[in-house]
């Protein structure tokens, strides 16, 4: 004890310290939060289980509190998948699974020759998903809780009776005949009658229409209000981007195979594209998905991300996608295509328009079942094969 502080400040000091062991004393035992800290000061991953799930993979991140989470692979060979993720397990293994941010960082920055390769991004978005999963089910919240809460009360979903996007209809020549202009410029007109003037209408180049044809195509069809033309070209060169932009005045949007915010940001500093679609399975997962969005919402462009997973995949950019404020339109298909109905059950439901609803359920959401993933693999339909894209003259094509 200091003998030359006065007695005042010893009966404060004495007081205020009575007063705060009260008040944990209170915390510890009435406030659940308290709990919830205590609880995940000592959790540690303990395992991660890779699954191959037909053309997908599922990242199962287990626990020492037998609290797990789920992510989805997609978009790329699932046994190259379950592979990589073994291998970073050293990573995360004995790590805090709710220090989401720095466990990102750790795995995208871990090696300078991986590092932002589509193949180490696709499956750290599925341990980033897997994580807000384990956080929510901790807090016991849905993961759009954590992110700011809920800024809409549905997401609008395509495709639904009011809103569908048509395709290419196979590769096309670098430029178009009247013919060939003129069958693309049909799929558009049939769509418009098929949603009604009030509907949304889209069209997909998935990069195989060359820009002169897209060009004589996009002028083409400027009477049936597009809502954007999707994948206008094959990324990598902006040029050609603000070529087209500059030619077409119909909305353009791209971002599904561009990762991560370094490949969204040329997009938005160079004004080539209206519209972004980041994939939450492909971008980085639920954290890079919505740094993604504050990027876009700086520069007025709205989200509408793209989407080709199961229903666990879906699940997680719905909860990114349901805390953005700058939003369009969000791809999902849920006709079991893409995975057979039961294999991941969400907690979302689809409203009778079609949109989906807030998921109710902790985390993710999603109950997956393993029982099935042996069912889905017998599937010879469902087995991963490479893509071959070809001209009619037997040349290479974009696709």
């Amino acid at each position: 004890m200091n003998p030359d502080l006065p007695r005042r400040d010893l009966l404060t000091a004495g007081a205020l310290a009575a007063g705060l062991a009260l008040l944990n004393d209170a915390v510890g035992a009435d406030n659940p939060a308290a709990n919830v800290a205590d609880r995940t000061s000592s959790i540690k991953i303990s395992a991660l289980k890779p699954f191959r799930v037909g053309t997908k993979a599922y990242m199962k991140v287990e626990t020492n509190h037998r609290i797990f989470g789920w992510g989805e692979v997609t978009g790329l060979d699932p046994n190259v998948a379950c592979v990589l993720a073994t291998s970073l397990f050293e990573l995360l293994n004995g790590e805090n699974p709710t220090r989401i941010e720095h466990l990102w960082q750790k795995v995208y920055r871990s090696h300078r020759n991986i590092r932002g390769g589509s193949f180490l991004t696709h499956v750290l978005s599925a341990i980033d998903c897997a994580l807000w999963d384990i956080t929510g089910k901790l807090w016991g919240v849905p993961v759009y809780r954590l992110l700011g809460g809920p800024v809409r009360d549905y997401v609008r979903l395509y495709p639904t009776p009011k809103a569908h996007k048509t395709g290419t209809g196979g590769p096309h020549p670098f430029s178009g005949s009247p013919a060939e202009i003129e069958n693309l410029v049909k799929s558009i007109r049939d769509t418009r009658k098929r949603v009604g003037p009030d509907g949304a209408v889209m069209f997909d180049a998935h990069c195989a229409v060359p820009p002169p044809m897209l060009i004589q195509f996009a002028n083409a069809i400027e009477p049936f209000d597009v809502l954007f033309i999707e994948e206008p070209a094959v990324p990598g060169n902006i040029e050609v981007f603000k070529r087209l932009k500059q030619a077409i005045r119909v909305p353009l949007a791209t971002g599904e195979r561009d990762r991560t915010i370094w490949g969204m940001i040329p997009y938005l500093q160079e004004r080539c594209i209206d519209i972004l679609q980041p994939d939450c399975a492909h971008t980085g997962g639920i954290s890079q998905m919505r740094k993604i969005a504050v990027l876009a919402e700086t520069y007025l462009v709205p989200l509408a991300p793209h989407c080709t997973c199961s229903e666990l995949g879906l699940s997680a950019s719905l909860h990114a996608t349901f805390a953005t404020p700058l939003f369009l339109i969000h791809e999902a298909y849920l006709d079991g295509h893409l995975m057979p109905a039961g294999v991941a059950r969400p907690s979302f439901e689809i409203n009778k328009d079609g949109n989906a609803l807030p998921p109710t359920g902790v985390g993710l959401g999603v109950e997956v079942d393993e029982t099935q993933f042996a069912k889905v693999n017998a599937d010879p339909k469902r087995q991963f094969k490479w893509p071959h894209p070809t001209y009619q003259d037997g040349s290479v094509r974009d696709y």
